[in-house]
């Protein structure tokens, strides 16, 4: 038999637990064919829970799911729960617990996608954001003076140190290396007005360059970055940036791939556990229903294949998610699709 790996699975709320199933199917479709297998952990994080018991994580959460190699998270987000509160209370804290310190989005358009770009296809559209994950404006610095007042002063504050900058672009690096396509990294800021916390963004990035001769560098201010992504998303091969500006161009990247129906991403810490999840929210008024588009939660999976080094099974993944998306699909939309949740997940694990 072949290797055996530990999953901790996090349906979450919402649809989340409906497209982890589907996730699931493909995982074990992809087990039988490739002689690995699959050890799972529920766990019950969630709005469910918090409503319950109103504790958001026990205090051993981060300790219980640092014993497996991967987390499968399905979604975060319950309408009776006040925003925030499970956000920054699962997802804020497991990231800074587990150091998770990049978060991975690939930007790719599959076949017979529409996306909103004119002239623009598949071809154009493949590349990867690598987002500090841990530090930045989410690291929760700063307070507020006089609340309520007409004198209150709110403060967030940015934190950079040279460790976290310099290990994300490292990574980017090394992930440019590994994909082999422009080989190409972009460093995405705003060096002309956060002197500060760029200027250490640029000197970190230009000196681990010099270390990676055979990739090529350059840099595009925030603003200038969005306006690529719609006008030229094909100059792009693998961008990295700071906290704040990643979650704000990652969306972009989601609606120009055909929305947050097919968007994957991970929680990445290479020396620890990794979390993956579909981009996408938890869309609760669908609950129940099977016409959720699994599809994201899939490619979560597949790009925790590829971190467990099951390369050849990632690859088979993608291939059977390209040919549904490609051959099978009516849309990405829920309720759209020409076929239910669950009928997705067997179209794809059928393929693999």
């Amino acid at each position: 038999m072949g290797e055996t790996y530990r999953i901790a699975v996090i349906g979450g709320d919402g649809t989340g637990p409906e497209v982890v199933a589907e996730g699931l199917k493909v995982l074990h479709a992809a087990a039988a064919k490739f002689d690995f297998n699959l050890e799972l952990t529920d766990f019950d994080y969630g709005g469910d829970r918090y409503l319950k018991t109103g504790e958001v994580l026990p205090e051993n959460a981060a300790e219980e799911l640092a014993k497996n190699q991967a987390i499968f998270l399905g979604a975060i987000g319950h309408p009776d729960v006040k925003p925030g509160i499970l956000e920054k209370g699962i997802l804020l804290n497991l990231r800074f617990a587990l150091d998770q310190y990049v978060n991975l989005r690939p930007v790719i358009l599959y076949p017979n996608v529409d996306t909103p770009l004119k002239d623009k296809g598949p071809e154009d559209i493949d590349f990867v954001v690598v987002r500090e994950n841990t530090e930045g404006l989410y690291a929760g610095a700063g307070g507020v003076l006089k609340k309520g007042t007409p004198d209150e002063v709110a403060v967030q504050e940015s934190i950079n140190t040279r460790k976290g900058v310099e290990r994300c672009i490292r990574f980017a690096f090394d992930y440019a290396r590994k994909r082999n396509k422009k080989k190409k990294v972009t460093l995405c800021g705003k060096t002309n007005v956060l002197t500060f916390a760029f200027d250490l963004w640029e000197r970190a990035f230009y000196e681990v360059a010099k270390e990676y001769p055979d990739i090529e560098t350059d840099y595009a201010h925030v603003d200038a970055t969005c306006m690529w992504m719609v006008k030229n998303p094909e100059w792009f091969d693998v961008i990295v940036t700071d906290n704040m500006f990643g979650d704000i161009i990652t969306d972009l990247g989601a609606m120009i791939q055909g929305g947050m129906g097919i968007a994957a991403g991970g929680n990445i810490n290479p020396e620890g556990v990794s979390m993956f999840e579909p981009i996408g929210g938890s869309a609760p008024k669908y609950t129940g229903q099977n016409v959720i588009n699994p599809l994201a939660a899939i490619g979560a999976a597949q790009m925790m294949l590829d971190y467990l080094g099951e390369s050849e099974a990632a690859d088979a993944v993608d291939k059977a998610i390209r040919n549904v998306v490609a051959d099978k699909l009516k849309s990405l939309s829920a309720g759209k699709m020409g076929y239910g949740t669950s009928e997705v997940g067997n179209l794809v694990a059928e393929l693999v």
